[in-house]
């Protein structure tokens, strides 16, 4: 018996070690590198800053990295496209769910394969080239949807099967049209799982570089991932980790915020549902 008390009074204490260990140390080596001179910061180590260079360094990474530009273009990208991926990808898992055929079983597992199969680079830049997207954050906002609509679909489906259908039957027999029913039925049920998939969507598109590059590089858009790739990748840049951290804390601070919301919105929203 003490034993078992013994146990489950160490579990938490190994979780909070672990982490601390895993998450605490980088994130504290990346703020106080952000604080020191150029000459220390140059092997990055836990010390403290001899002398603090705060304002110097968040300054420069604010001024050289295009900060202001680059947080305009990520929210031009990521406010659409998260917005798409959660408005058509739970009205498609809606239709998925509800409706049981061989063509629906295919469609779904057509809808969540992009989890597992990325897009072709150059078949999606060819594309937007035909199509005159290339380089536009119209034709950004249209890959991120079609890269993380299979998210959305994945977590949502499963989450539709759950909800009794008679309440949509009851809506039905009282005249609400299919759209209806979806919108005042469906989807207020669905807030505890859009809001999981928001975040992960949201963090997603915002920390993505690699196709950014391919769709943005050469054009006047651009995003906080992007700038801060090209930022480092200038020689001058190359050890100045003080200033590559500090616009990486820059950049991180929209998604702390965004993911604190979220997840109280998420606890509600299960508390919710439980209750009722």
């Amino acid at each position: 018996m003490k034993t078992t008390r013994l146990t489950r009074g160490i579990q938490p204490i190994l979780a909070i070690l672990a982490c601390l260990l895993v998450i605490g140390i980088p994130l504290y080596l990346l703020v106080i590198t952000s604080f020191k001179s150029d000459a220390e910061a140059q092997v990055p180590d836990l010390s403290l800053p001899t002398t603090w260079h705060i304002a110097e360094n968040y300054g420069r990474a604010i001024s050289d990295g295009d900060v202001l530009g680059g947080l305009f273009g990520s929210l031009l990208v990521t406010v659409p496209s998260v917005f798409g991926v959660l408005v058509l990808g739970s009205a498609a898992s809606w239709v998925l769910a509800r409706r049981s055929s061989k063509l629906m079983g295919l469609l779904y597992s057509v809808g969540i394969s992009g989890i597992i199969l990325p897009p072709a680079v150059v078949t999606m830049v060819l594309t937007l080239q035909s199509l005159g997207l290339d380089g536009t954050a119209l034709g950004m906002i249209g890959v991120y949807m079609g890269m993380f609509m299979a998210t959305a679909i994945f977590f949502t489906t499963g989450f539709v099967r759950n909800i009794p259908v008679e309440l949509e039957e009851a809506a039905r027999i009282d005249g609400a049209s299919p759209f209806k029913v979806y919108v005042r039925i469906v989807l207020p049920l669905l807030r505890p799982v859009i809001a999981t998939a928001a975040i992960l969507v949201t963090l997603s598109v915002w920390n993505e570089v690699f196709y950014a590059f391919f769709v943005l590089s050469g054009s006047g858009a651009s995003t906080l991932p992007l700038n801060l790739f090209n930022v480092a990748s200038q020689s001058e840049y190359v050890k100045n980790w003080n200033l590559i951290f500090a616009y990486v804390v820059l950049m991180s601070i929209p998604m702390v915020v965004t993911f604190i919301i979220a997840q109280r919105r998420i606890v509600a929203g299960v508390t919710a549902g439980a209750v009722k």
